[in-house]
């Protein structure tokens, strides 16, 4: 064992990043209570408003969840009437969660989060995509040289 304390916090990439996407949930929250709505049922609908109709282990791949973590969330959002869930005819085994009208009208009410981010951080747009490709490339990278994410494939850009 030694001696040498460990590097401050706010020295950690690995906090930086952690601490940087809490303050961004913070800043998306008052959004996200107007519409009725957690973040992670927010990035689950990003999802489907990109592409309806998936699986639950896709959506589940996507945001690097098992696929029993993710159930009770979208049994929320069914429940609020967001989303239906429906057990493929072709394969009984899958579920297949596709959005409801109220879930796709909702994407043009949460089209104002980019907007709150932008005015609360004072970043240009241009800096922020720049920012979003980098973390983006680390996390890709990371994930490879672990193997691989969830099924061995990386992530979706919009994820």
């Amino acid at each position: 064992m030694t001696d040498t304390p460990p590097p401050p916090l706010d020295g950690q990439l690995c906090y930086a990043i952690y601490s940087a996407g809490i303050a961004i949930q913070r800043t998306y929250k008052p959004l996200l209570d107007a519409l009725g709505l957690t973040y992670p049922q927010y990035l689950v609908l990003n999802l489907l408003w990109a592409q309806d109709e998936q699986p639950v282990g896709r959506l589940a791949d996507q945001l690097a969840l098992e696929s029993s973590t993710l159930t009770p969330l979208l049994k929320r959002l069914e429940a609020a009437g967001m989303v239906r869930r429906a057990r493929n005819p072709e394969n009984e085994r899958q579920v297949i969660i596709t959005l409801t009208p109220a879930g796709r009208a909702l994407r043009e009410k949460a089209g104002c989060l980019a907007a709150a981010l932008l005015e609360t951080s004072g970043h240009a747009p241009d800096d922020l995509n720049a920012l979003n490709r980098q973390v983006r490339e680390l996390r890709d990278d990371i994930y490879r040289g672990m193997g691989g994410w969830g099924d061995g494939a990386a992530p979706a850009d919009e994820a």
